[in-house]
């Protein structure tokens, strides 16, 4: 049976769960990436983006919230439409919700390279070479010095050391990675290098199916 991706975010409002503790994990690295962000029009980029909860609240209280443009890519229009409620409610007019799939790269081509890339949701639902060419495309989403934060569980094998072995090789810096729950992971990476080009028309990974 496919999984309910709407009923899926019900556990973001259970107090105590893992979803709830890696929420508030990944807001906080998304207030602070925001913080330390070069003054200017900034760039945010949301992968899988669900109802936005990563990074909608967190926009509509930061003093950054006129800077940002932001691109929330989702499949499930029930997901996107709570997300684009969400952003109208707070005044964001900087932020766009696309129905889309966020595996292909033309969702990003006119916004890259952008200064905070979020990849929650992700990696935990891709097979281990999907999450590897992910992290090298990476690259080519990110600015010099720009953010991408990720999760991913912790069950074993534990996946999370070796990504970010990857985004070491990829030419990024850990900032953070931690397990703010049981079996959850959260990781903060900046890009030291210089952006590749992003390739257009590429399917950067597949979710396996449930």
């Amino acid at each position: 049976m496919a999984r309910d991706w709407l009923a899926w975010h019900d556990d973001y409002d259970q107090p105590g769960s893992a979803l709830a503790a890696r929420l508030a994990e990944v807001r906080e690295q998304v207030r602070a990436a925001l913080d330390r962000a070069p003054t200017g029009p900034l760039r945010v980029l949301s992968a899988c983006a669900g109802q936005g909860r990563d990074l909608i609240p967190v926009l509509a209280t930061h003093p950054r919230r006129d800077d940002v443009t932001a691109r929330l890519v989702e499949l499930d229009p029930r997901n996107a439409a709570v997300a684009e409620d969400a952003a109208r409610a707070a005044g964001l007019t900087g932020v766009q919700v696309v129905v889309g799939d966020a595996a292909v790269t033309d969702a990003y081509a006119d916004l890259v390279p952008a200064d905070l890339v979020l990849l929650c949701g992700v990696f935990g639902n891709v097979s281990d070479a999907d999450v590897r060419a992910t992290v090298g495309h990476a690259v080519a989403l990110c600015a010099s010095g720009g953010t991408v934060i990720w999760t991913r569980h912790r069950r074993e094998p534990d996946l999370v050391p070796t990504i970010c072995e990857w985004f070491a090789r990829a030419g990024f810096t850990p900032v953070a990675v931690g397990t703010p729950a049981d079996r959850v992971g959260v990781g903060v990476h900046r890009h030291l290098g210089r952006p590749r080009p992003l390739p257009p028309k590429v399917t950067m990974f597949h979710f396996l199916p449930r």
